[in-house]
């Protein structure tokens, strides 16, 4: 059949329709396949929206502490359903504004959910089109980036009904707020609505597999920021394995067991947050000759399958599961194939977690450093003696930096405190332009300002910190 594009896209999350902006920027002929929301999960499920949410739960915490500034007002309160209502209208906001950057760069989007088909000079993709029939496109390239979705484990009980037990999906709607919850999984997703739910009065247990939370933190990180959410009245269970989950009248029962003990929790709802699996059913990958291996696409370093025009980026090619490692994927992919030169693939991807307070992460922790075999300065810089901080009263946390001791690279930074996920970037460039301790003593921080603590950490790890 006849080529009808240069490039189509098969998903449109935070990694297909950057794919397919760029594409169309490059003068490549380009159209997206979408099954449900343009934004995909991140702006419509996830990314977004949960923001709104955390948002509402910060202020909300933080009118209980109107007198420390000096302030005072009555009958703290909230509107469930409003709270709900704002983060929906968020995420309606910027799917309407991904609908506006499809038509400004002429990009076709096509409503359905695609197949492939073995094809020339890519595989055919035929769309079950959501108004009814079908039509089948050949493209030159096609680009996989069908994103994920949350990890189950039925067998078990960790399996929503909509009810008692949710994922973040039906985590970010209910009609009410619980009295008390159950979290299982302490990763970005479990810890961030732990911090929402309980931000708003909820009882709040996490339950984590592992020893600490937070696991894929630097261990100093991982172990403040569960003295900091247990100071805010979560509750915690490492090192505990889920053995079954059941659901009660009005609530639902965990059965654990830590140590050799077991232990049954009870809570109103549970939320299941174990991970997540790539969307790779339904497609067509295997008849196609593409491989797929423990739920993702296995690919080569420009997103190639193997398959002739076919490719995969973003979460459904494997981890890091995050939407801007996602969409610079997607970039890279689609410049490979238009043969521009390639986009920085070894890049470090940082890594955020919006809970009160905010984890943020970029390049090796220090224990990952030492397996590597790479000696290490690690410098360190409270928040609580920063002048912005406590200004602010926001004295929670800390910087960490690591650095290389044989080159003074930058390689690691870690941080906890309030609005790190904003400056986390800084060290995300550092890290990208191969910075030394040289530039980062040499570059002037403005103040007052929290990122001065980033200034003073490299000062640290070189025994020159200033104001400790």
């Amino acid at each position: 059949m006849a080529v009808e594009f240069d490039v189509l896209v098969i998903g449109a999350g935070p990694g297909g329709y950057v794919t397919a902006i760029r594409s169309a920027q490059l003068g490549l002929k380009t159209a997206i396949v979408e099954r449900e929301a343009l934004g995909g999960v991140c702006l419509n499920w996830g990314c977004i929206p949960t923001k709104a949410l955390l948002k509402s739960g910060e202020i909300y915490e933080q009118l209980g502490h109107l007198t420390d500034y000096g302030l005072a007002a009555e009958n703290r309160s909230f509107d469930f359903s409003g709270v709900v209502e704002r983060s929906r209208k968020v995420a309606a906001q910027l799917n309407a504004g991904v609908g506006f950057l499809m038509k400004k760069h002429k990009i076709e989007v096509i409503d359905g959910s695609a197949k492939l088909e073995k094809g020339d000079p890519a595989p055919k993709v035929v769309v079950a089109l959501k108004k009814g029939g079908s039509r089948t496109v050949q493209a030159k390239h096609v680009i996989v980036a069908t994103g994920a979705r949350a990890r189950t484990i039925p067998a078990i009980g960790l399996e929503p009904d909509g009810e008692l037990v949710w994922t973040y999906r039906e985590a970010m709607v209910p009609k009410a707020c619980p009295k008390s919850l159950l979290v299982v999984g302490s990763g970005a997703i479990g810890i961030e609505f732990g911090s929402f739910y309980r931000a708003l009065g909820a009882e709040v247990t996490v339950i984590e597999a592992l020893p600490r939370v937070l696991p894929v933190e630097d261990e100093e990180v991982s172990k403040a920021a569960q003295k900091a959410f247990e100071k805010r009245g979560i509750k915690f269970r490492v090192g505990a394995a889920v053995k079954k989950l059941s659901k009660e009248k009005g609530g639902v029962a965990v059965e654990l067991e830590a140590g050799g003990k077991a232990e049954t929790l009870k809570a109103e709802r549970a939320i299941v947050a174990v991970g997540i699996t790539g969307n790779v059913e339904d497609l067509g990958l295997e008849a196609v000759g593409a491989k797929v291996e423990k739920g993702h696409v296995v690919t080569d370093a420009h997103g190639g399958t193997g398959v002739r025009g076919l490719y995969a980026i973003g979460d459904v090619a494997g981890p890091p599961w995050l939407a801007h490692k996602a969409s610079h994927e997607g970039v890279h992919c689609v410049e490979h194939i238009a043969g521009f030169p390639s986009a920085n693939l070894t890049a470090p991807i940082p890594g955020c977690t919006y809970s009160q307070p905010q984890v943020a992460s970029v390049g090796l922790t220090e224990a990952q450093a030492k397996e590597k075999g790479i000696k290490v300065k690690v410098g360190r810089f409270p928040f609580r003696v920063n002048g912005k901080a406590i200004a602010s009263g926001e004295l929670e946390g800390f910087v960490k930096t690591i650095f290389d001791e044989s080159t003074g690279a930058l390689i690691g930074a870690h941080m906890i405190g309030a609005e790190v996920t904003e400056m986390i970037q800084g060290y995300a460039l550092a890290i990208t332009m191969e910075a030394t301790e040289a530039e980062l003593h040499a570059t002037v921080y403005p103040h007052p300002t929290m990122s001065e603590a980033m200034h003073e950490s490299a000062l640290d790890a070189y025994g020159r910190v200033l104001h400790i």
